[in-house]
């Protein structure tokens, strides 16, 4: 594999760390800003919120570039916000620091997705993006628990600071080992635009939001539920964290590997596997060491989704891709943002700390039904195509 990929997962592994950092990190900020924990959590939520609007927008003013200077640009926009989170004086300063960082988000793995695939053979593509998104699982693996104990062993600030290293060391390597291919003479704005006309576009960007409204659904309240059912102490959900970051790791390898061999089967698998998983951790959440084996089943299935359904979008959208790219990653953090929200309902209607799971299995198989519905598509337009 290219060592450009490299470059790239280093970025991502930045970009993943600065995403997360803050959930281990939100009572100090509070105490810092004088707010409350849940003012405190807009902080999350603006982030998020910048990435969904910021993706298409960022990567469509960036279209007039080639696509190592766009994501150099982001990764200045990263470092930029994550000093001004470093240095904030006061709470409205931190939140404006946090949605500049998050501007670069969902445009670098878009556009980096786009660079992956074009770095190698047809056959390896989806592996490509595998690596690129093992910096975003690495960065949950390591980068946030190291990132969180740096902030409670020297203040906050200073988790800030070392993730604004870490974009400049990021800046680095894509100036370094990142080809400066010249921007595509047939791509401009309109042509990315032009994409969103197509049906299966719009299906890949379906897929994308109910799978992963089904993972963080489950995963949002991994922690209450960790604790209030399966009886594990406040100290060991670091360590349960832990395994499902390995699981993410593993998962986004083998999803890449069987995305290259034949995309659609993998993504049919990808999410039955989930939506299996999501069902029988609502049995397994209620003992110990079947929760554990449970959590590392869920990280890996969860995350083997994820480079298929990027390369379905990069491959529906084949022409002009940048902009559909970026799409999906706001399509994931849509997905997010819903899956938590239903998630949260589904508790405070009384239905306990386990429904999230079996809610998450239904978006999953939602999910799996649109992929079957693009697939069968697929399939009747080949028919059509093909001679009698």
């Amino acid at each position: 594999m290219p060592t450009a990929l490299l470059a790239l997962a280093v970025g991502a592994f930045g970009i993943g760390t600065t995403e997360f950092i803050i959930m281990g990190l939100l009572p100090e900020v509070a105490t810092t800003f004088g707010v409350s924990i849940p003012t405190a959590g807009l902080l999350i939520s603006g982030y998020a919120l910048g990435v969904t609007v910021g993706a298409p927008i960022m990567t469509a003013a960036g279209s007039r570039f080639s696509r190592k200077k766009l994501l150099l640009g982001l990764l200045v926009l990263f470092i930029a916000g994550n000093v001004l989170s470093a240095v904030a004086p006061s709470y409205g300063m931190m939140l404006a620091g946090r949605i500049v960082a998050s501007l670069c988000h969902g445009a670098f793995f878009g556009v980096g997705a786009v660079v992956a695939a074009s770095l190698v053979a047809p056959a390896k593509q989806a592996s490509a993006i595998a690596i690129m998104f093992t910096g975003l699982t690495v960065a949950n693996v390591l980068g946030v628990p190291i990132g969180t104990a740096l902030g409670h062993a020297f203040g906050w600030r200073s988790s800030f600071w070392a993730v604004a290293a870490l974009g400049v060391v990021a800046f680095v390597a894509v100036s370094t080992l990142v080809p400066d291919l010249p921007p595509d003479k047939n791509s401009n704005l309109r042509r990315e635009l032009s994409v969103f006309r197509r049906p299966q576009v719009w299906l890949a960007l379906l897929m994308t939001a109910l799978g992963w409204a089904g993972i963080f659904a489950s995963f949002t309240y991994i922690t209450p539920m960790m604790t209030g059912v399966a009886g594990f102490s406040t100290g060991m959900v670091t360590w349960l964290l832990v395994l499902f970051g390995v699981g993410l790791v593993v998962g986004n390898l083998i999803g890449g590997k069987a995305a290259d061999r034949r995309l659609m089967p993998a993504l049919y698998g990808s999410l039955a596997a989930l939506s299996v998983v999501l069902l029988v951790f609502v049995a397994t959440a209620h003992a110990q060491v079947p929760a554990a084996i449970t959590i590392v089943l869920f990280g890996a299935a969860g995350f083997a989704t994820a480079a298929p359904l990027q390369a379905r979008v990069l491959s529906k959208a084949e022409g002009a891709p940048a902009l559909a790219s970026a799409a999906n990653i706001g399509a994931f953090n849509a997905g997010n943002a819903a899956g938590a929200w239903i998630g949260g309902v589904a508790i405070d209607g009384g239905l306990g700390y386990t429904a999230p799971n079996w809610i998450g299995a239904i978006l999953a198989a939602a999910s799996l039904g649109v992929a079957l519905l693009s697939g069968a598509l697929d399939r009747r337009k080949a028919s059509v195509l093909s001679p009698a």
